[in-house]
Order: structure tokens, then C-alpha cells, then sequence
């Protein structure tokens, strides 16, 4: 296959991507640059009532998060395709300490627009119909940068977007043509397992880019048994790519006899430095009765010493070396409900200097899951990620995430608290949602093809 790179769409002008150097989240907060995330500590929580209206608008799917430290302000996007209402992302106002997370709202929305200046449309519109996943602000130019993971089934490419914070459509990067959706399955992107993921390196001079799920041509989707490979690459501010990475997902967890569907794969990506970045892995198994869960796994992966795959067409039987991936915490739901989590962003500095981070939901439009934020404390770690010395364990509160209650151990009362405040202690949940987690099936692996 001849490698090239094609454009998404029209390529406005370099110039417009330009534009004044303004400070990145990485680089823009008070503390010292952190070289490694040793582990995090919970905050507290924030629940978004699934009926919610901003705008005219409802909102759900929540598959994006980015701090704007210029502006000391996050925006928010919908993986809508167009459906409830037209692509779309939101203002948010997160508002927490070293000690409690006490709201979280969103405050406008904000239609994302093509080149022409008109939303973009739904299926049955058709056309060049979106699937929002990630977004980030763009640390020299202001603007905001996000994916669309495109169909395989419907044969459109994925694609990464800039746009201005009105909505306004800047450009449509390039992208390598070994992502091109083929509707026969046999090479490019899987459906519901495209682009993912995005961050920009700490000085804004490239940005990387993830896929949920192997390529056809790299290999199958994860199993109970075995895990699968996904590519990260990185380009250019002019979409040229100037390296791409194997990265090695794990098996499915928790595939119990029965099991109706199950996937594994990336869901984010966040740059710590030029070489580093945490990876949101997500897990999810449908069980024999039809109910879900989650198991989420936050890693620190290492580009350095891992092989540039760029002029690898399919990585079935070729030799490379995949990054290094160390985890730093595993949500497996056994101390409170997490549910299906795909956003990952850094935030404000906290008082005493640590970084803090969000990690954030995607409810699917589904009455049975939740859209929920969580706010951790950065607790940073020497060059290997050990924690640094006297940086305080991890713990996890006892918590009814439903009912936004915390819950006393030694009762079986609910002390009411309005929400989850854990200034002590730091989580690792995984999630039994019950049912309805709208899941893609040609995503995931049904459990009558346990080898596929």
C-alpha cells in the first residue's frame, strides 16, 4: 500500500493555525513541570442529571474535556452525531479544591460548523456525519482541535477538525490513509474504534492521535485471553506525520462464562512531557444478563525506545517494539460506581502546587448510566513513577455514586453530603451500570466468537 496523506477536507490556510503563542495547560500553571505521575488521590464528584438542557440542547455523550488555563475555563464535547441536536460542545465550570469538588456545570453550547458554515448533518441527512470523541485547545493558536472517528460502515474517514471557539470551521487536517474506513472490513479503522484519543505535546509544536480499537490489517479486537494493538501517532501542526507508536491494550477484564459482548481499548490520551502521557484503557463486558460493566485502567506510557511503525502497513507478524506502559490506577468498581469513562484532561494547579486532573463519562444518551466528573489530585512520581517520598497513599471512600451520597461504614444511613468529597484518600473503582450501556457490537467481541 503507497502511504500518503489525505486531506479531510479543504486545508485552510497554515496561517490560520498559527496565530499568538498562548501558554498550554502543561505549561501555563504555577508548578514545577511534572516528569511522571506516581499515583492520584480523589477528590470528590460531580453528577450531571441525564435530562439536562443547555441551550435547547441535551446533554449526553460527554467524550471530550480540555482545560483552557489562558482562560481558566473547560470546554466539553458531545459525541452526538447530529442526533438529539447538531455536533456540539459546551462551556463548563469545574469548581474544586485539595479538598472538595462542590459543582459542575455547563453553561453554553456551542455547534460545531463545516467549511461551508452549516452544522454538520445526522444519517439521515447524510453527508460528512460526524462522531465527536476528543477535543483540546490548541496552546499556541487558541483554537480547539477534535476528532470525529468517522464509519466503517458508512465509509467515512475519520478525521481531525480545528475550529475557532465561536464554532467557526478552520480546517480539516490531514490524516494517513491507512485510517481510511473500507465498508468490506478488511483494512483501516473499525467502527466505533477510530480516533479516539488527542493530545497536543506540551509546547504545541504536534499533537498525537489514538485509536480505540486495532485496525483491521493490525490484528483482532481484545478477547477474555488476549489483548490487542492500537496505533498512536503523532503529526505536525500541518497534519504531517512525523512518527507513529504500537501500543499494546490488555485483555478484556472480567469476561465471566456467557458474556454477550465485551471490548477493550483506549478511550483518551493526555501528553505529561515530549515522551510521556497517560492512556485511559476501558474494559467493558455485556454479562449473560444483559447488564454491564466497566473496568478502567489509567496508564503512563514511554514513547522513548519504542518503534516508529509509521511505514508499517499491517503490524500482524512484523518486529517492533510497542511503548512502555506502567499503570498508575485501576477503577474496578469495588468502592464506588464508575461509569463509562472517556474524558482525561489536567487542570488548575491545587494549593499546594500538585497538578490536578478530570476524568470524566459518556452516559450514551442511556437513562441507565450516569454523567459523571471526577477530580484527583496529582501526586507526582521520580523518572520511573515511583510516587515521590512522602506523598500520601491512595484510598477510596465508601460511596453511593446515585445518590451523590457519601456512606458511613459503620451504618447503614447515608450521611448527606451533596457530593463525594474523598480529600483523604484516592480511588480505584470498575462499574456495574445495569443495563442498556449503548455499547457498538461491531466494536466489541460477542462471546459466540471468543477468537475474534
Amino acid at each position: 500500500m503507497t502511504r500518503r496523506r489525505l486531506l479531510a477536507t479543504s486545508l485552510v490556510a497554515t496561517a490560520l493555525l498559527g496565530g499568538q503563542f498562548l501558554p498550554s495547560a502543561l505549561a501555563a500553571q504555577d508548578g514545577a513541570a511534572l516528569a511522571s505521575v506516581g499515583s492520584v488521590r480523589l477528590i470528590g464528584e460531580q453528577d450531571l442529571p441525564n435530562d439536562l438542557m443547555v441551550d435547547d440542547t441535551l446533554v449526553g455523550g460527554l467524550s471530550g474535556l480540555d482545560y483552557d488555563a489562558a482562560s481558566d475555563s473547560w470546554i466539553v464535547l458531545s459525541d452526538d452525531r447530529s442526533d438529539e441536536a447538531p455536533a456540539r460542545f459546551y462551556d463548563a465550570t469545574l469548581t474544586y479544591d485539595d479538598a472538595s469538588f462542590s459543582s459542575a456545570e455547563l453553561t453554553a453550547a456551542t455547534t460545531l460548523l463545516q467549511e461551508d458554515g452549516t452544522p454538520f448533518p445526522n444519517v439521515d441527512a447524510g453527508g460528512n456525519i460526524p462522531d465527536p470523541e476528543s477535543i483540546r485547545v490548541d496552546p499556541r493558536s487558541g483554537n480547539f482541535y477534535w476528532t470525529s472517528e468517522g464509519s466503517q460502515e458508512l465509509g467515512i474517514d475519520p478525521g481531525v477538525y480545528v475550529t475557532e471557539p465561536d464554532g467557526t470551521f478552520v480546517a480539516g487536517q490531514p490524516i494517513d490513509e491507512i485510517f481510511n474506513a473500507d465498508v468490506n472490513g478488511e483494512t483501516g479503522i473499525r467502527n466505533n474504534g477510530a480516533f479516539e484519543g488527542l493530545t497536543f505535546s506540551p509546547d504545541g509544536s504536534s499533537y498525537f492521535v489514538s485509536t480505540e480499537s486495532p485496525l483491521f490489517q493490525d490484528g483482532e479486537n481484545a478477547t477474555g485471553d488476549a489483548g490487542s494493538v492500537n496505533r498512536i501517532t503523532q503529526y505536525d501542526r500541518d497534519g504531517g506525520v512525523l512518527a507513529q507508536y504500537a501500543y499494546e491494550a490488555d485483555a478484556v477484564p472480567n469476561v465471566g462464562d456467557g458474556a454477550l459482548f465485551f471490548v477493550n481499548g483506549i478511550t483518551e490520551i493526555l501528553a505529561i512531557s515530549d515522551t510521556t502521557m497517560l492512556v485511559l484503557e476501558r474494559g467493558t463486558v455485556q454479562a449473560a444478563d444483559e447488564t454491564y460493566s466497566n473496568n478502567v485502567r489509567l496508564y503512563e506510557i514511554d514513547l522513548t525506545g519504542a518503534t516508529d511503525i509509521s511505514a508499517i502497513d499491517a503490524l500482524v507478524g512484523a518486529d517492533y517494539t510497542p511503548v512502555g506502559k506502567r499503570l498508575v490506577e485501576e477503577f474496578d468498581g469495588s468502592d464506588f460506581t464508575v461509569d463509562n469513562l472517556e474524558t482525561l484532561a489536567f487542570g488548575p494547579d491545587l494549593a499546594n502546587g500538585n497538578r490536578s486532573l478530570v476524568i470524566g463519562s459518556d452516559n450514551n444518551f442511556s437513562d441507565t448510566q450516569i454523567t459523571q466528573f471526577l477530580a484527583f489530585e496529582v501526586l507526582p512520581g521520580d523518572a520511573s513513577g515511583t510516587p515521590a517520598a512522602g506523598t500520601p497513599a491512595a484510598g477510596t471512600p465508601v460511596v453511593e455514586v446515585g445518590t451523590g451520597q457519601d456512606q458511613d461504614p459503620d451504618s447503614a444511613t447515608p450521611v448527606a453530603t451533596p457530593t463525594l468529597d474523598a480529600a483523604d484518600g484516592a480511588g480505584t473503582p470498575e462499574v456495574e451500570v445495569g443495563t442498556g450501556q449503548d455499547q457498538d457490537e461491531d466494536s466489541a467481541t460477542p462471546a459466540s466468537t471468543p477468537g475474534a
